[in-house]
C-alpha cells in the first residue's frame, strides 16, 4: 500500500520517475537502461523492510508499488513529495539517479542539513548539465555524510578534476580556504548474471538465424550504434578485415551488429565504412531493442567487441554481459573497462591513444558557447581517439585460432561477472554506503544555521525588506477598523469569497482562525504578537503574517 508514516528501514528512499527506471521509453540510453537494471536488482536484493520512493505524483508511486509487488515485495511503499519532504529523515537517505545532488541539498537546508543524506550516482559526466552539476558540489549545502557513486575509477578521476578545477577557479577568485565534498565511493553498475546463460539449443538455433555454420567466426557488439557518441566502428572494421586475411581456407567471419541507429544517415554511414573498409566482413543488424534480437545476438556470438573511444562513456556494462555469457571480450583501455576487463585473462584490453591535455580548449569553448551541440561535441573528441588497430587484429587472430583460449578466458569472465558484478553482490554495497554514510551524520557536530541558508531562494520578505514603508513584526501596533466584531467578521468573510482574494488560500487564516485574530482585536492598537499568542507555536509566524492580509483588506489597521 502506499502512505505516510514512521516505519523502521535499512535502505535509502528512492527518487523514482517512472522514464529513468525503463528501456521502453521513447528515448532509450545508456542510464535507462543502467536505471532499470537497478531497479530490478534493487527490488530482488534490498534487505529493506519499507521501500520509500520520493515521486512528483500519486501515480509515479502507485507505478512503483505494482513493479515492487511484480517481484514478489510486499513492504509497505512509502511516499514522498516536495510537500512532505520533511519525511526522506524517516529512511534518512535518498538515492539520486543522477550526479546532481546540489539542488537537492539546498531543498534540504529548509529542514536542517543534518536531516537526511543525499546520494548521486555518476552516469555521463561530460555534458554540460552534468558538469555543472558536479562542479556546484563546491559550493552547494553538500556534506560529508553525502556521496556521489562513481562507477569506475576513471570516471572518479574525471569527478575530481572537475572539482579541482573548479575550487582552483574560487581560490584565485575568491580566495576560498575551505572545502566540504560528499564522498565519492567507486561501486560498479550490476548486471542480472542468470539473463546470460544460453542453452546449446539456443546458440545453435541462433547460429542458424545469422546463417553461421561451424567454419564460421561471429563477433559481436552491443548497445547504441552511434559512431560519434558511443564506439567509433572504424577500428574494430579494420581489424576484423585485418583479421579476416590471416583465417585458414573456409574461415569466415560474421559481424552482429546488435542495437539501433538514430537515423538514416548514421545507418548509411556505418554500411558505407564496412563496405569500404571491411569488404571480407558479412555484417548482420539486430535490433538491440527487442528481445528476440538481442537473444540471437548473444546465444549466436563467438566473442564481443566494443573499442568505446568517448568520452561521454564512463563504465561500460555491455562488456561485463558478455562475460556473464561466457564470451571472450575484445575492449578498447577507456574509462570503466580498465576495471571490468582483465587483459589476457577475460579477453583483451586494447591501447588507446588521445591528444595530451590543453590541445582541445577550443572544443570547450564551442561546447560552452553553443556553437556545438553535445553530439558534435563528443564527435569532435572521438575523432581525435585513437584505438590500436593492429593491437585488436591480434587479439582477434589469437582468438579465432584458438577455442581452448576463447574457453578459457569465458570462464574468466564469467566467474568475475557472477562474483564481482551481479546485482546481488552490488546492492549490499549500496546498503553499506547508506548505512555509514547514516552513521556520519549522527556524528557530526550541530552547527550554528544562516539565517539564509539558501541565499538565491531567500524568505522573499528579507530579500525586499527595503520595499516597504514599514515591516510588521511582534511589536507593530494593530487596531480594528470595525468597532462592531460581527461586522469585521462579515465583511472579512465576504472579501474572503472574491476570487482575487480566494486563490492565496496557502496564506490564508482558517475561519476559526479568524474569528479567534479578529475577537482579540479591538479599536484599541494591541502589539501584532498578543492576537496570535493563543495559538499553537507553530502556527504563530503564518498567523503573524496573515495580519498583514486582514490590513490589506482594510479589516484591520496599522497605528500610525
Amino acid at each position: 500500500y502506499i502512505g505516510t508514516g514512521t516505519f523502521p528501514t535499512m535502505s535509502a528512499a528512492i527518487y523514482f520517475h517512472p522514464e529513468a527506471y525503463t528501456t521502453s521509453g521513447p528515448k532509450l540510453m545508456g542510464r535507462n537502461a543502467a536505471g532499470e537494471s537497478f531497479l530490478r536488482g534493487y527490488l530482488q536484493h534490498s534487505k529493506t523492510d519499507t521501500f520509500w520512493v520520493q515521486t512528483v505524483n500519486q501515480e509515479h508511486a502507485e507505478h512503483f508499488a505494482k513493479t515492487a509487488q511484480s517481484f514478489g515485495r510486499n513492504e509497505p511503499v512509502k511516499m514522498v513529495t516536495k510537500e512532505t519532504l520533511s519525511a526522506l529523515s524517516n529512511p534518512g537517505s535518498i538515492y539520486l539517479p543522477g550526479p546532481g545532488i546540489g539542488e537537492h541539498a539546498y531543498n534540504r537546508t529548509a529542514f536542517g542539513d543534518r536531516a537526511w543524506s543525499l546520494c548521486g550516482i555518476t552516469h555521463t559526466t561530460s555534458s554540460a548539465g552534468a558538469m555543472d552539476g558536479i562542479v556546484d558540489l563546491i559550493t552547494a549545502p553538500v556534506h560529508p555524510w553525502d556521496a556521489v557513486i562513481c562507477t569506475s575509477t576513471a570516471v572518479k578521476d574525471n569527478v575530481n578534476r572537475l572539482l579541482q578545477a573548479q575550487a582552483d577557479y574560487l581560490k584565485q577568485r575568491l580566495n576560498i580556504q575551505q572545502l566540504v565534498l560528499p564522498q565519492l565511493p567507486v561501486i560498479p553498475l550490476g548486471i542480472h548474471t542468470d539473463d546470460f546463460q544460453f542453452t546449446e539449443e539456443q546458440k545453435a538455433a541462433a547460429r542458424s538465424a545469422i546463417g553461421a555454420d561451424e567454419k564460421t567466426h561471429v563477433v559481436m557488439f552491443m548497445g547504441r550504434l552511434s559512431f560519434h557518441a558511443k564506439a567509433h566502428p572504424l577500428a574494430m572494421y579494420q581489424a576484423l578485415e585485418q583479421a579476416a586475411q590471416k583465417l585458414p581456407e573456409g574461415e569466415k567471419i560474421v559481424l552482429v551488429e546488435c542495437g539501433w541507429f538514430a537515423n538514416d544517415y548514421i545507418q548509411n554511414a556505418y554500411r558505407d565504412a564496412a563496405q569500404q573498409t571491411a569488404p571480407s566482413i558479412r555484417v548482420v543488424i539486430l535490433d538491440g531493442r527487442e528481445a528476440d534480437d538481442r537473444l540471437t545476438a548473444w546465444a549466436s556470438a563467438d566473442l564481443f567487441c566494443s573499442l568505446s573511444d568517448n568520452i561521454q562513456e564512463t563504465f561500460g556494462i555491455v562488456p561485463i554481459e558478455a562475460m556473464a555469457a561466457g564470451i571472450p571480450v575484445v575492449v578498447s583501455d577507456w574509462d570503466g573497462y580498465k576495471d571490468t576487463v582483465r587483459d589476457e585473462i577475460d579477453g583483451f584490453r586494447i591501447p588507446t591513444l588521445m591528444p595530451a591535455p590543453g590541445l582541445a580548449g577550443d572544443l570547450a569553448l564551442r561546447h560552452a558557447l553553443e556553437l556545438d551541440t553535445y553530439d558534435m561535441y563528443c564527435g569532435h573528441t572521438c575523432s581525435l581517439i585513437a584505438v590500436d588497430v593492429e593491437a585488436t587484429s591480434e587479439a582477434f587472430s589469437k582468438l579465432f585460432a584458438s577455442p581452448e583460449l576463447r574457453a578459457k578466458m569465458g570462464a574468466a569472465g564469467r566467474q568475475r561477472a557472477k562474483e564481482i558484478y551481479d546485482w546481488k553482490a552490488i546492492i549490499p554495497q549500496y546498503e553499506t554506503l547508506w548505512q555509514q554514510l547514516d552513521e556520519l551524520r549522527g556524528q557530526a557536530p550541530e552547527t550554528a544555521p544562516l539565517p539564509q541558508p539558501w541565499p538565491a531562494r531567500m524568505d522573499p520578505f528579507h530579500g525586499f525588506a527595503n520595499y516597504p514603508t514599514t515591516l510588521l513584526n511582534a511589536e507593530t501596533p494593530i487596531k480594528r477598523v470595525d468597532a462592531d466584531l460581527a461586522v469585521a467578521l462579515s465583511r472579512a468573510q465576504q472579501y474572503r469569497q472574491l476570487a482575487m482574494v480566494d486563490f492565496a488560500k496557502l496564506v490564508l487564516p482558517s475561519d476559526e482562525e479568524l474569528k479567534t485574530i479578529l475577537s482579540n482585536t479591538t479599536t484599541t492598537p494591541i502589539p501584532a504578537l498578543e492576537l496570535v499568542k493563543g495559538f499553537a507555536q507553530e502556527r504563530r509566524p503564518h498567523l503573524l503574517r496573515s495580519l498583514s492580509w486582514l490590513v490589506k483588506l482594510g479589516i484591520l489597521q496599522v497605528e500610525r
